[in-house]
């Protein structure tokens, strides 16, 4: 494998090169020799061991050096592009409780928003100020001169045709700011009106048909800066940006379409023949009817969609003062309430929810897996054991930070090069600590330190509490022996002295009783929605 010193040096993992915690590098690129070159390396373990001629050394995974590039999923590479027929079966949607409740039904429609453009909430709150609620799921409120919020409705003196009846046109919002929200949220409080509905279009697509039809014409909008401008009493704005905006490979980034927005191109003429040539093309593709995706926003809808992507659009509707059914005589009110945000907040929160639930399938791996095996020369499973001593924490009423330490007490039998087998042959593992050391990935200490002082506990207890050790199992007790024995009087009065003592002797008291064969427990299922709650915090 042919690698390139300075990259591969920069790319170091090691502690002295990148912080631990968040990864950013401790070293500029100039503090790197001249001349830097390997001296010697060797591959063991799946990694990729390196001396170089400075002395340093460096240890990379195999995997990560043959991984492929990553971008930061705004260009087309990273998108699906549509038609409306694409959503023949079902447009991208998710029932708002079970959005808030489900790491994984949330993370399914951030990934939505980023691969398709858009998706839909459905039974969100008809509350007013709702959606900003719903921004704040995912990301931060974009305030911009029409406040952190707007309504959407029928207004007496609009300064936005977006606040008429009249049908309105494919576009891009805000294309006159620079950055411009790249997201938008449209939440349905009221919707009796005859009309109204909404469309959207895939403006990904669209340039990418320009582009395939009229290759010319799309050079064109891509090179071409247009004057977006918005003025009214309070705010005066402008950017120049081109319609089709491409990375320096030329993939398609950004669209910015709004025909009220366009100002004056001061250019020469042919350069101006040869833009709104191309400009008319671009507009017509939008309005193609396969293009065109229409659906009807009700109460308690709420559209999230990418607005650097997807042109937006509504027919016309018959306003009303009261609220009628559709069809009804004079039409009826409709009521959307509107914010922006931004698409990299809800990429930070779409990564950290795949983390979250990749930490929850593995222990839910576990479980299912190992964790059908012996249980130490006990009459129940490592699985059953502990799911039994999780529905033991939560059946006391224990908070969620300690039903998940009984539930999770022992994965450190799992991980570790000395597994619980070993245990049972005389040879401390410490899963104890082990098991605290590897969930510390992701949980609190509330969760990992009563796992680490279970063992502690045990011993504790043996130590101070009459009868306590005739209660042990067979199994428990021999263990007990590997593990150290009881503890004498001066180490359980300094056992008793920490932190979070009383909740690790919960754990363990739980532990001990966890082991009836007959008993019936739920899947780790059952716990997955605590364990996401706590992995949120």
């Amino acid at each position: 494998m042919e690698l390139s010193p300075y990259w591969l040096r920069d790319n170091c993992p090691c502690p002295d090169c990148r912080d631990p915690r968040n990864g950013q590098k401790l070293f500029q690129i100039t503090d790197l020799p001249e001349g830097l070159a390997i001296s010697a390396s060797t591959e063991r373990e799946e990694h990729l061991e390196v001396l170089w001629n400075d002395g340093h050394r460096s240890r990379y995974p195999l995997a990560w050096l043959t991984a492929p590039a990553e971008g930061d999923h705004r260009t087309e590479a990273d998108k699906r592009l549509w038609a409306a027929a694409d959503f023949a079966s079902g447009i991208p949607e998710a029932d708002w409780a079970d959005y808030l409740a489900d790491p994984a039904e949330r993370a399914a429609v951030l990934r939505a928003v980023r691969r398709f453009g858009f998706a839909v909430l459905r039974t969100v709150p008809t509350e007013e100020r709702q959606v900003l609620r719903v921004a704040e799921t995912f990301g931060y409120v974009r305030r911009t001169n029409y406040g952190e919020l707007f309504d959407v409705r029928v207004e007496p003196d609009p300064n936005n045709l977006a606040f008429t009846s009249v049908a309105i046109a494919p576009h891009t919002d805000n294309p006159y700011r620079d950055p411009v929200p790249t997201l938008q949220l449209l939440h349905c409080l009221e919707n009796a009106a005859v009309g109204g509905d909404s469309g959207l279009v895939d403006g990904f697509r669209a340039a990418d048909l320009l582009r395939t039809e009229a290759p010319d014409a799309f050079a064109t909008l891509t090179r071409t800066p247009v004057p977006f401008g918005f003025r009214d009493r309070g705010a005066e704005l402008r950017a120049d940006r081109p319609l089709i905006d491409v990375d320096p490979l030329g993939r398609i980034r950004e669209v910015r379409f709004n025909n009220r927005s366009i100002g004056t191109l001061r250019l020469p003429a042919a350069e101006l023949d040869a833009f709104y040539a191309a400009y008319r093309r671009f507009a017509a593709l939008t309005l193609r009817p396969e293009l065109q995706l229409e659906f009807r926003l009700d109460p308690g809808d709420c559209l999230v969609f990418d607005n650097t992507r997807l042109l937006h659009a509504r027919t016309a509707f018959e306003p009303g003062g009261t609220s009628q059914p559709p069809g009804g005589a004079g039409g009826g009110r409709r009521h959307l309430q509107g914010c922006y945000a931004d698409l990299d907040s809800l990429a930070s929160t779409l990564a950290v929810l795949e983390r979250r639930v990749a930490v929850l399938d593995t222990l839910q791996d576990l479980f299912e897996g190992e964790g059908a095996g012996e249980y130490l020369g006990e009459a129940v499973s490592m699985a059953e054991h502990m799911l039994q001593a999780g529905v033991l924490a939560e059946r006391a009423g224990a908070p969620d930070e300690l039903v998940a330490a009984a539930l999770l007490h022992d994965v450190g039998h799992f991980h570790g090069a000395v597994t619980g087998r070993e245990l049972m042959t005389g040879t401390d593992n410490r899963h104890s600590h082990t098991g605290a050391d590897w969930l510390a990935q992701w949980f609190g200490p509330e969760v990992t330190e009563p796992i680490r002082q279970h063992v502690a506990a045990k011993r504790y207890l043996c130590a101070v509490e009459p009868g306590y050790r005739e209660s042990l199992s067979e199994a428990s007790e021999y263990t007990l022996q590997v593990q150290g024995g009881p503890m004498t009087a001066e180490q359980a009065a300094d056992f008793a002295q920490l932190p979070g003592s009383t909740e690790a002797v919960a754990v363990r008291r739980w532990d001990e009783q966890a082991k009836a064969a007959d008993a019936r427990t739920p899947d780790f299922a059952h716990f997955r929605p605590l364990l996401a709650r706590l992995l949120a915090r």
